[in-house]
């Protein structure tokens, strides 16, 4: 699992000489405390390095630009907190000489209306206007915090630390992301092309690999070895596989998983999209899904039909969430209620995402077209009831951009008599949204995860990515 759950966040607390100079040392004692029951890492600068503890000049700003410099590589956001009204030239001019390009967040501190006497006032209202103009007029980006002031050790705030980790997460897992693409995209699946060199000016890079290199080396493996005995016994325990399955055939399913493990292991891949028909069936002997839905159990997002946006989309909501993700087809209306559809796949669902039993057996439609006995490997389940967030980009090539929606819903307990993987849907608004996927040319996968995360994605794509962005809600 390379999914980060700590984080390290590079800490600057302002100050400006007119105000009293412990409300920005307590400042610092209440942020570094805060931190320390997060359990996230911090770089700040030792105490005597400046005359307050804070930073307020011009010297104090380059002595943090040097320190964030030497832990460049370790720092995924920065936190500046006003204790008062601050210095926003020490503010900006820290960041604008670091120059890490990651996420900040701005919080300044509450005044207390029987404690504005000279000697007890923050001001730090109006301070943080003047620290974001400066932002603004050097064009660094940054996330404030929900309130215009709040207290550090307010439930708000540590909530608003929640909320930026996992922001921080999306935009250092994305700008430094390494897609596999593991065969070519299935020619009946024009929908699914993407730009690779759109991908890569945001920081994406996509690897390929012929599916011929990783079915050869599946061929290869003896099936007595102890790792593909250890494979088949992990599949045993996944999910519940009828007793009309070939052992051959799950065998076959190890070798492929070991194979396509082992490929994303040496390339550093954080999340792959597979070509998951009609060449391994035909070919080898079995499905993909199988293989897909163990690794998005393990936070390596798998996406079918080599769908390269799909599976960045599912990157970015397991980034958010911290949960498996998985890549749906809007697929059908619920009768007449045109806020609920069907969403299903053949399926490569992680099993923590249906969170039920599920059976491990035979592609359904590809079965019968193929053979049972070449598409050994299918998840089928019906996904549980519960709260899901929906979000999916796009490669737009004629207008040089990346796009993408986002919103939130609920998976409901209805039943569905239909095979595969199952999850019915509710979203309000729906057929408002159904209009924006056709309208702007959006493709029929879209990815999920089950809790809602659309505030922490809608602020990473928008802000720090700056992709093109509906969010329905």
């Amino acid at each position: 699992m390379k999914i980060k759950e700590k984080l390290t966040f590079g800490l600057i607390v302002g100050t400006r000489g007119f105000f009293n100079a412990e409300l920005a040392r307590g400042g610092r004692k209440d942020l570094l405390n805060l931190l320390k029951k997060t359990g996230h890492n911090h770089v700040i600068l030792p105490q005597d390095e400046t005359p307050t503890g804070a930073v307020e000049s011009l010297e104090d700003a380059q002595k943090v630009a040097r320190l964030f410099n030497l832990h460049r590589n370790e720092i995924d956001g920065v936190i500046v907190s006003l204790p008062n009204f601050g210095d926003e030239l020490g503010i900006v001019n820290a960041l604008h000489m670091a120059k890490l390009d990651v996420p900040v967040l701005i919080q300044a501190c509450d005044d207390d209306n029987d404690k504005v006497g000279v000697n007890e006032r923050r001001d730090a209202f109006c301070g943080k206007l003047s620290v974001c103009n400066n932002l603004y007029q050097y064009n660094i980006p940054f996330t404030d915090t929900t309130w215009h002031t709040c207290k550090i050790n307010s439930k708000v705030f540590v909530q608003d630390i929640d909320r930026f980790w996992r922001i921080c997460r999306v935009v250092k897992g994305l700008t430094h992301a390494r897609i596999g693409a593991i065969g070519a995209r299935p020619a009946a699946f024009q929908t699914m092309r993407a730009s690779e060199k759109l991908l890569q000016a945001s920081g994406i890079t996509v690897v390929p690999v012929d599916l011929s290199v990783i079915l050869s080396a599946a061929e290869k493996m003896d099936d007595s070895t102890p790792s593909v005995k250890a494979k088949i016994d992990e599949i045993h325990a996944y999910g519940n596989i009828p007793g009309h399955i070939p052992k051959t055939n799950i065998i076959k399913q190890a070798k492929f998983t070991l194979s396509a493990e082992k490929w994303i292991t040496e390339n550093d891949i954080d999340a792959a999209a597979f070509q998951c028909w009609t060449s391994i069936q035909e070919n080898y002997g079995c499905a993909a899904c199988l293989t897909m839905s163990m690794l998005g159990d393990r936070l390596l997002p798998s996406a079918c039909e080599v769908d390269i946006c799909g599976v960045v989309s599912m990157y970015a909501l397991a980034l958010a969430s911290g949960n498996a993700a998985a890549l749906l087809d809007w697929n059908n209306n619920f009768g007449e209620d045109r806020e609920k559809c069907v969403c299903t796949h053949c399926s490569n669902y992680p099993k923590s995402f249906v969170q039920n039993d599920i059976e491990i057996s035979n592609l359904d439609i590809l079965g019968v077209t193929l053979g049972p006995e070449n598409c050994f490997g299918a998840i089928k389940g019906k996904v549980a009831a519960g709260p899901f967030t929906f979000f999916r980009i796009s490669t737009d090539d004629t207008l040089g951009s990346i796009k993408s929606y986002l919103g939130e819903g609920e998976f409901t307990d209805d039943p569905y008599g239909m095979d595969g993987g199952i999850a019915v849907c509710q979203v309000k608004n729906l057929q408002t949204l159904m209009k924006v996927l056709c309208r702007n040319g959006f493709e029929h996968h879209v990815g999920m995860t089950r809790t809602h995360v659309a505030n922490v994605l809608s602020e990473a794509v928008e802000n720090y990515l700056g992709w093109e962005i509906y969010y329905h809600n």
